[in-house]
């Protein structure tokens, strides 16, 4: 058995991320197999048991994940030229009146606060955003599998044929989607459920069964829904709520 970075191993392992492990070595926060492990670069066995010290544990439950309920017209990450990104939303005067969560909001939440995958400028609904290293590899790592559903109005008219195309069967860029889950929601909107994430997939795919999109809300990510969330505010995640 050939032996493994340990800030590597960590993070497969969903302990932290790569650059968090790195810092918990230095500060000697990382015990393996019941011993202090301080040197950066350090190789074990992935049978080997890692374990985190309190003060790394404390620190990781400090950190931010916020759910958003962002609006059309915001980018979720980096700001486009005429447009704000979705982080600025995030201020005390926009949490969720019914936020039910133990931590109270702190300027230091926005520091290094990240969103956990795209929602379209012309998009709304739940975004992630997080501190937690942890959280944005399951939801967006390279083996991520969560599920991301979505609310799609529709105008076109969709046969049976292509309604199967849209479930497997379509591909872009040259690599074929993994299966979906598609269905009609009511008479102008369909249902869909994917566990990938391409840019503008939904959109991208209406168009090759010449359906237009008209309006798009995400609704839920992995086990955590939008619910009544309003629109243009936030909320923690709840400590007992996983993904």
């Amino acid at each position: 058995m050939e032996k493994i970075r340990l800030s590597k191993l960590m993070s497969e392992q969903g302990l932290c991320s790569r650059r968090e492990a790195d810092r918990y070595i230095e500060l000697g926060w990382v015990f393996v197999d019941g011993e202090q492990i301080t040197e950066l670069g350090s190789k074990i066995y992935p049978s080997q048991q890692i374990k985190l010290n309190r003060a790394a544990q404390a620190q990781q439950t400090q950190l931010a994940t916020i759910l958003l309920n962002k609006p059309v017209g915001y980018v979720s990450g980096q700001p486009e030229p005429g447009y704000r990104p979705a982080i600025v939303l995030i201020k005390p005067e926009n949490q969720f009146v019914r936020d039910v969560a133990t931590k109270r909001f702190h300027p230091s939440h926005l520091k290094k606060l990240a969103p956990a995958g795209r929602l379209d400028i012309d998009s709304q609904g739940l975004l992630v955003l997080t501190q937690d290293g942890r959280i944005a590899k399951q939801l967006i790592g390279e083996n991520s599998a969560i599920e991301k559903e979505y609310l799609v109005r529709v105008e076109g008219t969709l046969p049976r044929e292509k309604l199967a195309l849209l479930n497997h069967g379509l591909s872009l860029d040259g690599q074929a989607l993994k299966p979906a889950q598609v269905s009609w929601q009511n008479q102008d909107q369909l249902r869909f459920i994917l566990r990938e994430g391409k840019k503008r997939q939904i959109r991208r795919m209406c168009e090759l069964v010449n359906l237009k999109v008209t309006g798009l809300k995400r609704v839920r990510i992995g086990k955590v829904k939008l619910g009544d969330l309003p629109e243009g505010h936030w909320r923690y995640l709840e400590e007992s709520e996983r993904f």
